[in-house]
Parts: structure tokens; C-alpha cells; sequence
């Protein structure tokens, strides 16, 4: 059931399409002119907007432009009967979902508030897995270290400098090129994400660049790129240490003339993309063995950002803790667990190899395993015993 609002000068039209609406199960209000619409839209929190064009003190323009402008979540659909399609396209350009000529077909209607209400299903949905991805991906901590990393982003973000991220496995090397994005001016487009290390080499330039139909033998159709499809948002290039020295030799070109050409092709492709890159690798020893261009690296490296250990940021031990307990729980549906301060320095004395994933997968054990209250005991037996074994 949705709730609409049909906006129209005349009673005959809106009593019409009130009655059909009713019988559909959607609630329905009523308003006569632009004036008194915007009054209810205010208030009301409306999933679809229904709105003629001619109509006294504000027409349906200005309440489109109103509604929009004020970022409500609300499926504008214009109706008019002075419809041209100069008008149609005017309101689309305007941001209205869809024109509508009167006499109204029904069936039309009926048809573009379905796809409407799918649209701003589609939106809430987004919405709310945003929310609970950013919730869930937290930079959790207050330790010197962290803060300075957290610096670093703030100062970093609103730019488009290239930014190499430096860490151990597991530090969360992935999450401070996500908050970089969603910090930076390009946070309204997309991040598309390469594992270099997860790709083998000989489809890496396929996978960054795309590939023409019948470029190699399973090309069976032309294919975009990741550098394409990142285009005015920023691409990480996760283990970067790993990449093939003939995919960093094009990724350079890249860089260097914001433009790429796919595999099998002639045509040069014009791209705007932000570079973050990540590895876990020392890349100057990398150059002295031979295995990364020096060249490249100075391209990457306008910034270096190294995202310290849990081992170096121990003191972040309690927040991480209370952190993963209520995430977890939560997403198990179950009472979040406590947890004892023994436990938590039993905790803070264990050396992390695998640094915050595998903090995060212990505390998961905890909860599993442990009592209500999760005790030293619980530490000593699911922790430690495991990494011991």
C-alpha cells in the first residue's frame, strides 16, 4: 500500500482517480492547487505525487521543482491536458518520474504507479544497505595511530590525489579507501573495487581495461572495464604488489594520459578516475627484485597512507570489543553479550597476526561459545587455545 497525493484543480478528476486508488489499498489524499499540495507534502511523507500543470496560486512545475529541491523521497507523476511533448520532456528534465496526457488512460496509470513504487522501493533499499554498510564498516578506535589515520583521510578525501594505503593483512586496508571515497567529491559515483592478487595474469588487462569482441578466444562479446565503469568515481586497486609488470606498464599509461584501450582494440577511451591502490607488499624491495615499476610507483604514492597493526594499536582493544559484540549480536538477533574486564586484558595480551579480522572472528567465537557474560576463561579456551593449537 503506498500513499498518494493527487493535486488538481478539478474535483471530477480528483474524486476519479481517489476512488480507483482506494480500491487498489493505497491511502489517498486530496489537494486542490500547487499551494495547498505543498502544504501536505510537507507534512505527509508521500511515496507518489500526483500532479496536474495548470492550476491557480502554484502550478504543478513549481511543485515539482519544490518537492525535488527538497529532497523528499516522492515519485513525482505529471498529469495535464494541455500536454505537448515539449511539456513531457520538460518535466522529465525537471526530475518528474513520468507525463501523463488527460484524458488519463487508466491502465497507463496504473502500469507507471507500479514502476514508481518499485523505483522508491529500489531507493529505500539502497538506503537502508548503505546505512547498515557504513554502519558496519566503522573505523573503529582512538589509539594515536588511528587518529592519525583518520587525520590523513579528512585531509586526503576532498582531493583527488592518488593515494597508496600500506598495511599487514587484515588491518583494514579496504576500509580507509572506502571512507576516502565516501568523503571525497566523488562519493556520489561508483568505487569498483579489483582484487590484483585474486585475478590471474593473463586476464588482468582484460578485467582493467575491457576487451573487444573476439579479442582472444572466450571473447565472445565487447566487454567495458573496470577503469570504464569507474569512470567519475574512484577505482581501489587492492594488492596492487601483485599485478603483472605488463598490466602495470598500461595502468601507467592510464595515469599518465587518462585514457585506456581495450584488449583487441585500436579506439582510445577518455577516463576520469581517482586511484587508490593497497598492498601488503614493501614495494621498494618489490623494485629492487625487478617485480614493480619504480615509475608506477611514484604515480601511486602522491600519497601513503599505512594503516598500523591491532599489535600497534593495542589500546583500541576495549572500543574493537564492544564494537564487534553489538554488531554481531545484532545481526544475529540475539541479547548482546557482555563482556568482563579480565577478558577484555586477556584480550589486549594476545598478539594479533591477523590483526582486526581476525580480532573480529574471535569475538564471534566468543559469542558462540562463551556464557552470557563472556569471561577470562572464555578468552583462555576459544582464543588463545586456538592460536596455540
Amino acid at each position: 500500500m503506498a500513499k498518494i497525493l493527487i493535486v488538481d484543480d478539478e474535483r471530477a478528476i480528483r474524486s476519479t482517480l481517489k476512488e480507483i486508488l482506494e480500491y487498489e489499498n493505497h491511502q489517498v489524499d486530496e489537494a486542490v492547487d500547487g499551494a495547498e499540495g505543498w502544504e501536505k507534502i510537507q507534512k505527509g511523507g508521500y511515496d507518489i505525487l500526483l500532479s496536474d500543470i495548470k492550476m491557480p496560486r502554484m502550478d504543478g512545475t513549481e511543485l515539482l521543482e519544490k518537492t525535488l529541491s527538497a529532497g523528499l523521497d516522492c515519485q513525482v507523476i505529471m498529469i495535464s491536458g494541455h500536454g505537448t511533448i515539449e511539456t513531457a520532456v520538460e518535466c522529465i528534465k525537471k526530475g518528474a518520474y513520468d507525463f501523463i496526457a488527460k484524458p488519463l488512460d487508466l491502465n497507463r496509470l496504473m502500469i507507471t504507479l507500479r514502476n514508481a513504487l518499485d523505483k522508491s522501493t529500489l531507493i529505500e533499499e539502497t538506503k537502508t544497505l548503505r546505512k547498515k554498510v557504513s554502519k558496519n564498516a566503522e573505523m573503529i578506535g582512538d589509539s594515536p595511530a588511528i587518529r592519525k589515520v583518520k587525520d590523513m583521510i579528512e585531509r586526503v578525501a576532498p582531493t583527488d590525489a592518488r593515494v597508496l594505503v600500506t598495511g599487514e593483512n587484515g588491518t583494514g586496508k579496504e576500509l580507509v579507501a572506502r571512507y576516502i571515497h565516501e568523503k571525497s567529491n566523488r562519493s556520489t559515483a561508483a568505487l569498483i573495487e579489483v582484487n590484483c592478487a585474486a585475478i590471474p595474469s593473463e586476464l588482468i588487462e582484460s578485467e582493467l581495461f575491457g576487451h573487444e569482441k573476439g579479442a582472444f578466444t572466450s571473447a565472445i562479446k565487447q566487454r567495458k572495464g573496470q577503469f570504464e565503469l569507474a569512470h567519475g568515481g574512484t577505482l581501489f586497486l587492492d594488492e596492487i604488489g601483485d599485478m603483472s609488470l605488463s598490466a602495470q606498464a598500461k595502468v601507467l599509461r592510464a595515469l599518465q594520459e587518462n585514457k585506456i584501450t581495450r584488449v583487441g582494440g585500436e579506439k582510445e577511451i577518455s577516463v576520469d578516475v581517482r586511484i587508490i591502490a593497497a598492498t601488503n607488499k614493501n614495494l621498494k624491495d618489490e623494485i629492487a627484485k625487478g617485480n614493480f615499476r619504480e615509475d608506477l610507483y611514484h604515480r601511486l604514492s602522491v600519497i601513503i597512507i599505512e594503516v598500523p597493526s591491532l599489535n600497534d594499536r593495542i589500546e583500541d582493544v576495549p572500543l574493537l570489543a564492544n564494537h564487534f559484540l553489538q554488531t554481531i549480536c545484532n545481526d544475529y538477533g540475539i541479547p548482546v553479550k557482555a563482556i568482563k574486564a579480565d577478558a577484555v586484558k586477556e584480550l589486549m595480551d594476545i598478539q594479533w597476526t591477523g590483526n582486526i579480522r581476525e580480532f573480529r572472528n574471535v569475538v564471534e567465537r566468543l559469542i558462540i561459545l562463551g556464557e552470557k557474560e563472556i569471561s577470562k576463561e572464555d578468552v583462555i579456551s576459544f582464543a588463545r587455545h586456538t592460536k596455540q593449537t
